[in-house]
């Protein structure tokens, strides 16, 4: 993950009342997200403004495939790739809350039947969290492929059981505690780690404990949408040659996104509306529509850095005038989309950003779009 440096000076576009799922007065940003996309040469683009509880402003414009003429709408899905993490440590946590778990949990308690070197032994949840577990950064095993990780026997958690053996049995890149090494499979193991306390798959939890509570009917989890159908935004690689560059649609299936093995750490996809309520759900303290999801003090620890760094349970961590002080960031790619959110708790507001393209200048044209919707909704 690298964080887009934000710049906050350029110029705030008008904005008209929204005809598409939103409330009346939530503002339709298309007005704003049509020349960057434009500029940026993005098949799609889409954003949304949350303060104080609700959605203030949304929109998405462009096509779902490139040159297909098929436009997208509001309610059209997104890939969040590794925003997905933030999601994984929420459900971490409220496993934590059902006392299935602890913070200092380790590892040999935690899957005492997944053979591990003594060096991963003595990590924690709260290792894994904050990227501090000597994990290496590369998302395949040593000798492994993409292709070898999606053609692994069995439904997936069996899957990410197998691939959480194989990683364990690498040697650590560094004592537990000691180094920041972002890794995917970290986050894999973490997901593991939920399976096993709770039996049940990372992905029937995300849907049991996040997604429905929440209402995010779009959620899901992989490449949008139906194979040999434009009904979501396809993913598109924009390839650089030595004379011509390429933007290439990657049509939905099996291979179209990274394997179920390290789901936890960003396969997640969903609309732009319902990717605010899980942010929505930070914002005020663990409660939505009423109902209390997750303790204030949980979601407190998941934002506080343990082993210094400015990592901590799925967030970057920095200061930002217009949020006033502390605020939280992460972006993510599959290499075929890009997404980037800003969380401002002390000002219960945030900004979401997605496209369906990746390998360009995705995170300069994201930045862009976020630096605008801040300057023209600044809490």
């Amino acid at each position: 993950m690298t964080v887009p440096l934000l710049i906050l000076s350029l110029v705030f576009a008008l904005y008209s009342p929204a005809a598409m799922d939103a409330s009346p007065d939530t503002a339709d940003l298309a007005e704003t997200l049509e020349p960057i996309r434009a500029e940026y040469d993005l098949p799609a683009l889409a954003a949304a403004v949350v303060h104080n509880g609700r959605v203030i402003a949304l929109g998405a414009v462009g096509e779902r495939k490139h040159k297909s003429r098929v436009k997208v709408t509001a309610d059209d899905q997104f890939h969040l790739g590794s925003c997905t993490k933030a999601m994984t440590a929420t459900l971490i946590a409220m496993v934590i809350e059902q006392g299935k778990l602890q913070w200092d949990t380790t590892l040999a308690d935690a899957l005492p039947n997944v053979p591990m070197l003594d060096g991963y032994r003595s990590v924690t949840v709260a290792h894994l969290l904050a990227h501090r577990a000597g994990l290496p950064n590369e998302s395949w095993p040593t000798g492994k492929t993409f292709r070898d990780m999606h053609n692994l026997p069995g439904p997936p958690r069996q899957q990410r059981i197998a691939y959480a053996e194989m990683i364990l049995n690498q040697p650590p890149k560094a004592v537990p505690g000691e180094k920041y090494i972002y890794s995917n499979a970290g986050f894999s193991i973490l997901g593991v780690i939920a399976e096993e306390a709770m039996d049940t798959s990372w992905e029937d939890l995300m849907q049991s404990m996040l997604f429905e509570p929440l209402g995010m009917k779009t959620a899901g989890f992989g490449a949008m949408g139906t194979e040999g159908q434009i009904d979501q935004p396809w993913q598109h690689q924009y390839r650089k040659g030595l004379l011509l560059t390429s933007k290439k649609a990657i049509e939905p299936g099996k291979y179209s996104d990274n394997p179920p093995v390290i789901g936890p750490g960003g396969i997640a996809h969903c609309s732009l509306g319902d990717w605010a309520k899980f942010i929505i759900l930070h914002l005020d303290d663990g409660t939505y529509a009423d109902r209390q999801l997750i303790k204030p003090e949980s979601l407190r620890r998941l934002r506080e850095p343990q082993f210094g760094g400015d990592y901590a349970g799925g967030w970057q961590v920095c200061d930002r005038p217009w949020g006033g002080g502390t605020v939280f960031t992460h972006n993510g790619s599959n290499t075929m989309n890009y997404a980037v959110v800003w969380m401002a708790p002390l000002k219960r507001y945030a900004v979401l950003v997605a496209t369906n393209q990746g390998g360009g200048k995705e995170a300069e044209a994201l930045d862009k779009v976020a630096a605008a919707l801040i300057g023209g909704y600044e809490p």
